[in-house]
């Protein structure tokens, strides 16, 4: 756990474009921006991702992990469940509550990819959640490639919601 994430800003805005540039763009999804930057323009993707990157890990985030592997993050993963007096619109009413656990900012670098890394993630993110007495949720886009990835690994959509689809996990990894 970091301990003070805004430390890491820097580092985690590097980690964030190299998975930007890993899935061509397609997350994260900056769907707040109406001219995306292109995969190879890092100071673009800085100018409209660090700031709202600093307001998660200031005002957002309950708890940040970061997975390392010499020296260079390759895996990161925040929950937030303490909802009370967060702007936090893109969580439904219906799921708010105090046993409502989100996992967010779930990435692993793509170079990376298929060695574990993110079912380590998810697995102590549920379990951590658990622990707190946290229902285990994540909101996601329908169309990434991460939603088939919740579903195998025991979420279920609860609905959907903007242009998000919640999960909820029920169980039964894989």
């Amino acid at each position: 756990m970091i301990e003070i994430p805004i430390k890491l800003k820097d580092e985690l805005v590097k980690f964030v474009f190299r998975v930007y540039r890993g899935t061509n763009g397609t997350y994260p999804a900056l769907e707040w921006v109406e001219n995306k930057p292109n995969i190879d323009d890092f100071e673009g993707f800085r100018k409209v991702y660090e700031p709202f990157l600093e307001f998660r890990l200031g005002k957002e985030f309950d708890e940040l992990y970061v997975l390392k592997e010499g020296g260079k993050i390759i895996g990161t993963l925040a929950l937030v469940y303490n909802l009370d007096g967060k702007d936090v619109w893109w969580v439904p009413k219906e799921i708010k509550s105090e046993r409502t656990g989100l996992i967010e900012f779930f990435m692993v670098d793509p170079a990376y990819k298929g060695k574990g890394y993110g079912s380590e993630l998810l697995e102590f993110a549920i379990t951590r959640l658990a622990e707190l007495r946290k229902d285990a949720y994540v909101i996601t886009f329908p169309n990434l490639e991460a939603y088939g990835y919740y579903l195998r690994k025991g979420f279920e959509k609860v609905m959907d919601y903007k242009e998000f689809v919640v999960l909820k996990y029920k169980g039964q990894r894989t």
